[in-house]
């Protein structure tokens, strides 16, 4: 039998998130006994500890669902403890009930888990009246609300890098799929290297997936941070170039299937081909041209001496009727590659 519950991650969460989840309960704890003495402050502890989150925008998310689970769950234990009393099997009635409440309102599981918890423990730790249910609301709302204080005001994250550095390896790696295709345009290859460059250029569909995921994290760190004003344009340019991309992608994928399912040993002497060939070159230069700088400062900033290649007209002569129809193919995607890149 194998075990597939793994009590440790590869990974520990950020350190700082850490030392932010301790400073957000020890707050939540010492300003919940000065407003509402009387009762330990567990609900605002709670609260402080699954509030903290790597974003700001997921800790606000989090402190709704915790305050309307609790809400939800202190109510319901309200209505049961006043009409039934307390006992082993009222608590035990109520937790099943507030399950199926949660299933039945499609709840998510942050508030679908808090409503039977947030039920039980009023039920149990104290008696149902009105004045204990209302102070375990304020305490919880008081310990979610200073939880997300707390993550927004020390170094809320802002996680550009991963994205910015997923989307400049996409870039260089569909530049070198053109590169690779080219390559290939002007000499005899093996049925071998055909294979290997297909396989080479589906590794883009990952790489894609890969750039989408950071640029989403990317913005959801940057939402309701206060540290966003600063680090925006960067987030928007490597979004743009993210764009341009994917149906980079599509076209990188589209010629390199074409060369390997219509290729055959005479390919290269023709002279279309040939011409081609240099034009895909200057594709994959002037694409990486597009690759944004690490300072967020714009594509257009290369230098002066490097400026863009595609600007030649391709003129294209009669193919060997064995080729036309891999040519064509090849000089449709190339004509989509070249108005992706100069944004025409």
């Amino acid at each position: 039998m194998r075990i597939t519950a793994n009590l440790r991650v590869s990974r520990r969460i950020p350190l700082l998130q850490t030392l932010k989840t301790s400073v957000a309960v020890v707050l939540a704890w010492v300003i919940s006994m000065w407003l509402l003495p009387g009762e330990l402050p567990i609900f605002a502890a709670m609260a402080a500890i699954f509030v903290v989150q790597p974003s700001v925008n997921q800790s606000l998310g989090r402190a709704l669902e915790r305050s309307l689970g609790v809400v939800g769950g202190v109510l319901v234990a309200l209505a049961i403890g006043l009409v039934f009393g307390q006992s082993s099997w009222i608590v035990l009635a109520a937790i099943v009930l507030c399950i199926l409440l949660a299933w039945a309102l499609k709840l998510s599981p942050g508030s679908a888990n808090q409503i039977p918890i947030s039920a039980m423990l009023v039920l149990v730790l104290g008696a149902a009246t009105p004045t204990y249910a209302r102070d375990r609301i304020i305490e919880t709302i008081l310990g979610a609300a200073i939880a997300v204080i707390v993550n927004a005001l020390i170094v809320p994250p802002v996680l550009l890098t991963p994205a910015h550095d997923a989307v400049t390896r996409l870039t260089l790696e569909v530049a070198a799929t053109f590169d690779r295709v080219a390559t290939a345009l002007l000499s005899p290859q093996k049925y071998a290297d055909l294979e290997t460059l297909m396989i080479q250029a589906r590794l883009l569909r990952p790489m894609l997936a890969k750039a989408e995921r950071a640029i989403s994290q990317a913005e959801e760190s940057l939402t309701l941070n206060p540290r966003q004003a600063r680090h925006r344009e960067v987030l928007d340019a490597d979004t743009d170039l993210y764009a341009r991309l994917v149906p980079l992608v599509t076209r990188a994928l589209g010629m390199t299937r074409a060369l390997r399912d219509h290729y055959d040993d005479s390919l290269h002497l023709e002279p279309t081909v040939q011409a081609f060939a240099i034009e895909l070159e200057r594709a994959a230069h002037d694409l990486r041209l597009l690759t944004v700088p690490s300072d967020g400062g714009p594509a257009s900033a290369a230098p002066a001496f490097e400026p863009p290649a595609l600007t030649a007209p391709l003129m294209i002569m009669t193919p060997h009727p064995q080729h036309w129809i891999l040519i064509g193919a090849l000089m449709e995607d190339l004509r989509r590659v070249r108005e992706e890149i100069t944004g025409e």
